[in-house]
């Protein structure tokens, strides 16, 4: 299997827009869109959940091991790691891994609010059961660094998601540029925030453009014979350490 020709798409599971808002639109209106898309489409996906939406949204979030995506952990609340102490943060993977091994017992992969966990925090990953982690950005400092004394695999997200609600003609190129992307979007970039009071990045070409452009990538990129790759399997081939 050809890493060019790879594709994995993620979708982090949250409140709208945090910690600007504490709406949950994205999950009432743009979480069924993708997974409808994702099921017409045939496409698998992961999805990383935070266990405060999972309890809330419990019958969406059963439809994404049912429908054959990955199911990952997203933290608790969306507080950030990196401004926990080491404890807070292992109760906090404790809570969510709880929560979350209802819906999917096999919880192995994981990413941070914000892509901002501690390196020296990837054993709490080791203790609570996972074995992948994408809390880190390939396009943004610190940057990439595949060495860590943890055993834990590193995927890091290669394109941010707003990124992806440009015009078609900028964003694909840089998709086929890349060598197997991980990309990442929200579910409430599928709802239209245009007239939310939050920052520009957060809400142009939300809703409607940015579904429609999801699918253009999609079809676009089965046509050309990507394959799409759930973070796991992801994981898997290319053995970051």
């Amino acid at each position: 299997m050809s890493f060019m020709k790879n594709i994995t798409i993620t979708i982090d599971v949250e409140e709208d827009c945090p910690p600007m808002l504490t709406s949950t639109r994205g999950m009432e209106e743009g979480l069924p869109e993708l997974l409808d898309l994702f099921k017409k489409e045939e496409i698998r996906a992961t999805f990383f959940v935070t266990g405060m939406m999972a309890k809330q949204y419990s019958s969406l979030i059963h439809r994404i091991p049912k429908e054959g995506h990955e199911l990952g952990c997203h933290g608790y609340t969306h507080t950030r790691f990196d401004r926990m102490d080491k404890e807070e943060a292992r109760l906090a993977l404790k809570q969510a891994g709880k929560v979350l091994r209802q819906f999917e017992r096999k919880l192995v992969s994981f990413r941070a609010p914000n892509l901002q966990f501690p390196k020296n925090y990837l054993k709490l990953l080791e203790e609570e059961g996972f074995l992948y982690d994408s809390s880190i950005a390939a396009y943004k400092p610190p940057f990439f660094q595949s060495k860590t004394e943890s055993k834990i695999i590193r995927v890091p997200a290669t394109i941010t998601s707003s990124f992806l609600r440009l015009p078609t003609g900028l964003f694909l190129p840089l998709i086929r540029y890349s060598k197997a992307p991980v990309i990442f979007f929200h579910p409430w970039e599928f709802v239209d925030m245009s007239d939310t009071p939050i920052r520009l990045d957060c809400k142009f070409n939300t809703g409607e453009k940015a579904l429609k452009n999801l699918e253009v990538l999609i079809r676009t990129l089965k046509a050309e014979n990507y394959h799409f790759l759930t973070l796991q399997e992801r994981a898997k081939l290319e053995k970051y350490k």
